[in-house]
């Protein structure tokens, strides 16, 4: 029969791939360690973010976008390093989600100083995101680690860190094309947002669920 397993040997062989594949997905295997090189770029993209949020409110958009280059680079580079090199770490695995998280909110909060955005889109981002931090700090009085990175979070975040230098890009210059760019851009974000809250909720559920098993055990 098709269906049926040998020597009860295919049910072990498809639990280790099924393993395998799961703990691919969390870069297994993290060192607890501090001072590696790609924790080191990601401290640094972090400092830049402040500098980003200044440029953007002054209305320094080129400059802005310089930096910003560098810091969307710098992000790329220190996973190829931490891959390659054996240096990932559990510290770097918490300070990439937060670089990205702090590199939205400031962006948001600087566009909205500089009237390029609406400032409820601010709030929106600012309470989504303290809503995830209660989360976690719940998680972790009950021992629990990050939740898996859900698809529509990976998307709303990629959608945002397109959108925002894009937005940037198209206040630099004041003609129809950048106008016509600018509507795009903006719309983009409001997409962004919108998954950016979709994957909160669906986060908040897992954990709701964990905390849930977590008092009924």
């Amino acid at each position: 029969m098709h269906g049926s397993s040998r020597d009860g040997k295919e049910p072990v062989v498809r639990h280790r791939i099924i393993e395998r594949l799961s703990r691919s997905a969390y870069s297994p295997d993290p060192r607890d360690v501090i001072w590696t090189m790609p924790n080191v770029i990601s401290f640094l993209r972090i400092l830049s973010i402040p500098v980003i949020a200044y440029l953007v409110a002054k209305r320094h958009l080129i400059i802005a976008l310089v930096v910003l280059l560098f810091s969307a680079v710098s992000d790329g580079v220190d996973g190829i390093i931490a891959r390659r090199y054996n240096q990932v770490s559990k510290l770097g695995q918490i300070l990439d989600p937060v670089a990205d998280r702090l590199l939205i909110l400031c962006s948001v909060l600087a566009l909205s100083i500089a009237g390029i955005l609406p400032w409820w889109l601010l709030l929106l981002v600012g309470l989504r995101d303290v809503l995830m931090g209660l989360l976690v700090l719940a998680l972790a009085q009950h021992d629990y680690g990050p939740l898996p990175v859900h698809f529509a979070g990976k998307t709303g975040t990629a959608v945002l860190m397109l959108a925002i230098p894009a937005l940037i890009f198209a206040d630099a210059w004041h003609t129809p094309f950048f106008q016509f760019m600018h509507l795009i851009a903006l719309g983009a974000v409001i997409w962004g947002v919108g998954l950016y809250w979709l994957a909160g909720l669906l986060y908040a559920r897992q954990g709701l669920c964990l905390l849930k098993a977590e008092r009924q055990a």
